[in-house]
């Protein structure tokens, strides 16, 4: 084998690990080239490193120039590997805290989660009364013309079953007691509150078959006795619960609150006849004056005018006269009274349509039964 053939780039190749290559040709550049024993890596990082290096060409001429000494591999070079960079921290690589005197960036994701005011798009549906808690304004929301045209009709019904009898009273009373019942719950935010609603309905009930067995003479200790009792059965039932105690006293509040009204509803069953047909005209004329657009304190005067004439009307139609008129106006102030209670806190259709319909009427009935004793 010839010697080209043994060393085909030339007679001047020597095959050492510790050695350079050498070329017998006279290249275009003999600068230093230091060697590479490592895996090389991608060009482009270091692109901006090698590109002062002259492109190499053919091989030729029949000299050879041999190239530097080598380097070692750990000298450091920055052609060769990347700097570790600088674990200082800095602006771009973790956040810094905002200086509070200085103004917020006028673009961009919060650092924080922020919350917007209350509304009510979303999953969570808000009442208007705790929009108007949140955007700082009363919670009152009058429960309208249409619960009060419903009034005026529960109250229509109630005198008109007065003047047939007392059993023709107790179909409108029994329907004023369960949507009594059912509307304290709601008003006071517990829904659905199965147990206190047929707990406090069955309180009605009882005083009204108690009040037709004693009679009308009976009727104050009917109503108080029911009521004591059903207070103290309300009390262990409460005792008996396995909820916690914030929530067993609502709940205790607002069944003893709840029945206490039933049961003092059935004092329209106690009281005279004429009383009746005279409050419960009051009370109708009252409440739908009062939902008239009207501004507050003239809604106010308007619909008291109303109830004391409402009251001598039906007064002159029943035989009590003038005396009628005061009837009128002692029950349009507690149907005011009850009106106000249904408009606060949690208002809404279901409240307007059970506790704003009923809460005149029911509160009413003890100024029908005293006023009515008093002027007959």
């Amino acid at each position: 084998m010839s010697s080209d053939q043994q060393y085909p780039y030339g007679h001047g190749y020597q095959d050492h690990p510790d050695v350079a290559q050498t070329w017998e040709g006279q290249t275009w550049d003999t600068q230093y080239q230091p060697p590479v024993q490592q895996p090389v890596q991608p060009a482009q990082p270091y692109a901006a490193d090698t590109a002062h290096l002259p492109a190499q060409g053919a091989v030729g001429g029949s000299g050879s120039y041999p190239l530097p000494p080598e380097v070692p591999y750990d000298t450091p070079t920055t052609h060769l590997r990347p700097v570790a960079p600088d674990p200082a921290p800095t602006t771009h690589l973790r956040p810094v805290a905002p200086d509070p005197a200085a103004p917020g960036p006028v673009s961009g994701p919060a650092p924080g989660p922020e919350y917007s005011a209350p509304t009510t798009a979303g999953h969570v549906r808000m009442t208007d009364a705790q929009r108007a808690r949140a955007e700082g304004r009363s919670p009152v929301i009058q429960p309208g013309m249409q619960p009060a045209l419903l009034t005026a009709l529960l109250g229509i019904l109630m005198a008109a079953g007065a003047a047939i009898g007392s059993y023709g009273l107790l179909v409108p009373l029994v329907l004023l007691q369960a949507v009594t019942a059912a509307g304290w719950f709601r008003l006071n935010g517990m829904w659905p509150a199965r147990q206190g609603i047929a707990l406090a309905f069955a309180g009605g009930l009882t005083a009204d078959i108690a009040l037709l067995a004693a009679g009308k003479e009976h009727a104050p200790a009917a109503i108080l006795g029911t009521l004591g009792v059903w207070v103290l059965l309300v009390l262990v039932l409460q005792l008996r619960s396995h909820a916690g105690s914030d929530e067993r006293q609502y709940g205790l509040m607002a069944t003893v609150a709840s029945s206490a009204l039933a049961v003092v509803a059935a004092g329209h069953l106690a009281a005279a006849p004429d009383a009746v047909v005279v409050g419960g005209l009051a009370v109708a004329v009252t409440v739908v004056a009062r939902a008239l657009p009207l501004p507050g304190a003239a809604s106010l005067v308007v619909a008291l005018l109303a109830a004391a004439g409402a009251g001598a009307a039906a007064g002159g139609l029943t035989g009590m006269g003038a005396q009628g008129a005061l009837l009128g106006l002692g029950a349009g102030v507690c149907a005011l009274i009850g009106h106000r209670v249904a408009s606060y806190d949690y208002p809404s259709r279901f409240v307007h349509m059970t506790a704003g319909v009923a809460l005149p009427l029911a509160v009413a009935a003890p100024a029908v039964y005293v006023l009515g004793r008093a002027l007959a």
